[in-house]
């Protein structure tokens, strides 16, 4: 809870919050509970990337936990079209990852569906890894993909971001940059985000 009222009075935009469930990839973090918990305490958007191997199964406890936008990932077991469209019906804004080794062409059949994409650019599920250029790319193709079809289209990018490749994926078409390491570890997290 303090740490999400420190993300809101140093100017942040949304709080991006990473669930985990020890099988899709090794880590485990937090649930519907902690969500529903810190949820009291701000209006920020919660843009919450759901790092889990089965997503649908647990689609409405985390909209119900006050979840803004649920993100799954392309290569989570079930039926992404279906997971995604739950996803809406519970009223969030739905959003499709990429890790960085998968091809950006498996999010073609699921652009038309979210209102989200996030580049990862480093390896899902552990924290202070070093940014992965082959992101990029995927960020330019993707932003091709939203100024023909869907400009409202969000951007993010999360992995390795601090002050240099947060301006090198805003150049290449990111409009949101999800930081965990540079911010948290910064003596002044404001300055960081300004």
């Amino acid at each position: 809870g303090e740490e999400v009222k420190r993300i809101e009075s140093a100017g942040a935009d949304w709080v991006h919050l990473d669930v985990m469930d020890g099988i899709f990839v090794p880590n485990i973090t937090i649930g519907p509970v902690v969500i529903s918990s810190v949820r009291k305490l701000t209006k920020m958007p919660f843009d919450v990337h759901l790092m889990i191997q089965r997503p649908m199964k647990y689609v409405k406890m985390f909209a119900d936990a006050g979840s803004d936008m649920l993100t799954i990932h392309v290569d989570a077991d079930g039926d992404v079209k279906e997971t995604l469209k739950a996803i809406r019906d519970c009223g969030v804004r739905p959003g499709i990852t990429l890790n960085p080794g998968i091809p950006v062409e498996k999010l073609d059949p699921y652009l038309d569906m979210v209102d989200l994409v996030l580049i990862m650019t480093v390896d899902a599920g552990f924290g202070g890894q070093s940014f992965k250029d082959v992101g990029l790319s995927k960020i330019a193709r993707v932003k091709e993909y939203a100024e023909s079809h869907n400009p409202k289209l969000e951007i993010s990018v999360d992995g390795g971001i601090n002050r240099d490749t947060g301006k090198r994926c805003v150049d290449a078409g990111a409009t949101v940059l999800a930081a965990g390491s540079s911010l948290f570890g910064a003596a002044d997290m404001k300055k960081e985000i300004a």
